[in-house]
């Protein structure tokens, strides 16, 4: 009595049987932590080729639904595309700074990419005939794209143990950009991941060090039973303890 049968062993309940050491623990909670959406890149900064195939090997175990592995990466080495996909992004950067109205200024002063800096360059699209998977799409179709953004968080966080910037742009035109790459009609991008060494890491997200926005506390988005009922969880915690 008290047991259960979890994949075939027995089980008594304690998960510190299954608890990772209590360094291991403070380590991921760190990347966590640590992780910037960077775009000032070391120039002439390298990634070796085993390093990014351990980053795409740690994008490739996200979970997905259904197991359908929606992801797409295609790495962009040829420099005259790099520069068509800059103009690209420069592009929409000044769409979006129009649309921004009163903030057009202070939006055009940020730095919004890295894509001519950055050592490795990355396209992440949705796969073509997505719509044959069924499995748990059939109400929420847009699970493809929560699962590919695993990938990328997956990505993200392990680039930075390797001591490596990552910035996601998502400013531009999607069906540019699938033309420009050759992209499969129903395949659709959804990030340009701009790679490589970065000359530090702040303390803070970028956009708030540019007085752009400011992260809110987290007890401002959890929520118990029902959407407007506070939780008592929502205070700060020691990480990795």
């Amino acid at each position: 009595m008290g047991q259960s049968q979890v994949c075939g062993s027995s089980y008594r309940g304690d998960p510190t049987e299954h608890m990772f050491s209590a360094p291991e623990r403070r380590a991921v909670y760190r990347v966590i932590a640590e992780r910037r959406d960077m775009r000032r890149f070391v120039p002439g900064g390298v990634v070796s080729e085993d390093v990014l195939a351990r980053l795409l090997h740690a994008a490739h175990a996200a979970p997905s639904v259904g197991l359908m592995q929606p992801w797409r990466f295609i790495r962009i080495t040829d420099e005259t595309l790099k520069r068509r996909i800059h103009a690209l992004v420069d592009d929409e950067r000044l769409l979006t700074a129009e649309a921004l109205g009163a903030r057009e200024e202070e939006f055009l002063a940020l730095k919004v990419e890295g894509i001519l800096d950055c050592a490795e360059l990355l396209v992440v699209a949705l796969c073509d005939r997505r719509g044959s998977y069924i499995f748990g799409r059939r109400t929420l179709p847009q699970m493809d794209l929560a699962s590919v953004s695993c990938a990328i968080q997956n990505l993200w966080l392990a680039a930075r143990s390797e001591g490596l910037g990552m910035g996601w742009v998502s400013l531009f035109d999607p069906q540019r950009l699938a033309a420009l790459l050759a992209m499969p009609a129903d395949a659709e991008p959804v990030a340009i991941l701009c790679l490589g060494p970065v000359p530090e890491f702040p303390d803070r997200p970028a956009l708030e060090l540019d007085g752009w926005a400011y992260a809110r506390p987290l007890a401002e988005f959890v929520s118990e039973n029902r959407w407007s009922y506070p939780s008592a969880l929502a205070t700060d915690h020691h990480h990795g303890e």
